[in-house]
């Protein structure tokens, strides 16, 4: 079933490999000449005096210093009802010195009753970008209210709302979102300049700064302690790993890497490097596959179909891809056959593209025949297009379809039933740019991963993919784990979970159950 959502105009262009979430686009309007009408009637004195009080108020911008906010919830899943505590405030990042450079804004969950600490584990739970702040996880598919979005993630018609999460992951995990400097309500201090924390290092170093402070003032040093990162929270817990043991001596119990990568290259195409050409197909598979674009032979088993084009992507087509110039007509031509059958495209296109298809050329060109474009984040999703020109999606009918829910519930939900105040706004997109890498290559936290394996041979790792991603394609990760330097007898600590649709799998309410059981097992004791 295809899934449709309304155009919206293009105010902004997200994406999670470039680096930088969020385009503002700002335009003026002059105002013509205010027509004469009758004279208003003066208002009541009591407005005026309410209005005036109301002005005066100062503005409410809670500090790093500030107590938390603590509340007390329940909430019912299935026969049982299950008491927790909800944390929200600020912690601060401290200098050398003991003053504060940023004041990071968090949610933690804790269940109750609390027990031993020793046997609960904690989970610390943040997004990607970067620049995004925690809500997508948080009021998307972990925490213990969700956003409403419609059960296949599509949007719902607004006011949007917030339900009971009857997947939450608190039963088997206290949990802690995080939203780091410059996204959700995280600011740097007074006179503190926010791209100190801007660039691949720094930003890991803040966050584990915040692990490793909200671990000592909540007295659970002795915890298991799992990693949650999204997208690009994925390439940051791969440093956090290791730089949380180097730094602070703080041993992980697990990672989660959910749609996300270690390392930039299966991603972004060049003049040298045709990987991601290969990273992507069985992406296209699989989103062709749901829309109907598929030989009947490929479209009953989609695992099958997927498998097919893998070991295509890591054959034929690899190999294709690595002869360029030298290869010949007659196997140019037998590979644009087989990339027309594996992903839905017209074999013209592909030879008019020199074999080379990039997620937003699919985007666009796949369902161009009935006037619509597929999501990047979910690539069942799909919208009428924006672009002037055809050439490129206008806009992301999968990400319009989640920021409205989200913001509007996590606004809500602070204030109404958290008793968080702030008149800042909470950015769940920032822009954050530039952002240093550190590294005259492609971006890389692989070898951060492995080595923090071989220090903990303990150290487990669940990725978890959407096969409709074309974002972050679903076998970046599979790639970059089969060319990890680990040593053999560590890769069964290493498993993967596939889920059939996007990078957010768990905006679609069946891949949201799979994620919860999942997880709940990851973390139970062995």
């Amino acid at each position: 079933m295809r899934i449709p959502v309304m155009a919206v105009p293009r105010l902004l262009h997200c994406s999670l490999v470039d680096g930088i979430f969020l385009a503002l686009v700002l335009a003026g309007a002059g105002l013509a000449a205010e027509p004469e009408v009758a004279e208003k009637p003066a208002e009541p004195a009591a407005t005026v005096e309410a209005a005036e009080k109301d002005r005066k108020k100062p503005l409410r911008i809670p500090e790093a210093t500030d107590k938390p906010i603590v509340t007390e919830h329940a909430i019912t899943l299935g026969e049982t009802t299950l008491e927790y505590r909800a944390e929200t405030g600020m912690l601060p990042l401290l200098s050398e010195e003991g003053t504060p450079r940023a004041g990071v804004f968090y949610v933690a969950y804790t269940a109750k009753p609390a027990g031993d600490p020793a046997e609960r584990p904690v989970m610390f739970c943040f997004n990607g970008g970067p620049g995004a702040a925690s809500v997508w996880l948080h009021l998307g598919g972990l925490g213990p209210r969700r956003a409403k979005v419609n059960d296949d993630g599509t949007l719902p018609p607004p006011p949007f709302g917030l339900v009971d999460n009857a997947h939450t992951l608190l039963p088997a995990a206290d949990l802690v979102f995080i939203d780091p400097v410059a996204t959700g309500y995280s600011r740097p201090a007074k006179d503190q300049r926010a791209d100190q924390f801007f660039g691949a290092a720094a930003d890991i170093s803040a966050v584990a700064d915040f692990i490793r402070l909200w671990t000592t003032r909540a007295r659970r040093w002795r915890s298991p302690k799992y990693l949650c990162g999204e997208s690009y929270g994925v390439f940051r817990a791969a440093g956090l790993a290791r730089r949380l043991q180097d730094e602070h001596g703080m041993f992980l119990n697990g990672l989660v890497l959910v749609s996300g990568l270690v390392d930039f290259q299966t991603i972004h195409p060049g003049p040298s490097n045709d990987l991601p050409y290969a990273t992507f197909l069985p992406g296209f598979t699989a989103v062709a596959a749901h829309h109907g674009k598929l030989a009947a032979d490929l479209s009953a088993d989609l695992p099958a179909a997927v498998a097919e084009a893998r070991a295509f992507a890591a054959g034929e087509y690899a190999t294709a891809l690595f002869a360029g110039a030298s290869l010949s007509a007659e196997r140019r031509a037998a590979v644009a056959r087989q990339l027309a059958r594996l992903s839905g495209l017209p074999e013209k296109l592909i030879l008019d593209h020199d074999l080379r298809v990039d997620p937003g050329l699919f985007q666009e060109k796949l369902l161009a025949d009935e006037g619509l474009i597929c999501g990047r984040f979910d690539g069942r999703i799909t919208g009428r297009d924006g672009s002037a020109d055809g050439s490129r999606p206008g806009f992301d009918p999968s990400f319009t379809a989640a920021l409205g829910p989200l913001s509007s519930a996590m606004n809500a939900y602070v204030r109404e039933e958290l008793g968080y105040e702030s008149d800042l706004p909470y950015k769940v997109l920032a822009g954050v740019g530039p952002w240093p890498y550190e590294q005259n290559a492609y971006a890389n936290t692989a070898d951060d991963l492995a080595n923090a394996m071989h220090e903990n041979p303990h150290l487990r790792v669940l990725v978890l993919v959407g096969l409709c991603d074309l974002a972050v394609p679903c076998d970046a990760m599979r790639h970059s784990v089969d060319h990890l330097r680990l040593d053999r007898s560590l890769r069964d600590n290493i498993t993967f979970a596939e889920y059939t649709s996007g990078h957010m799998m768990y905006l679609n309410l069946p891949d949201l159950a799979r994620m919860e059981a999942d997880l709940a097992r990851f973390v139970s004791p062995p």
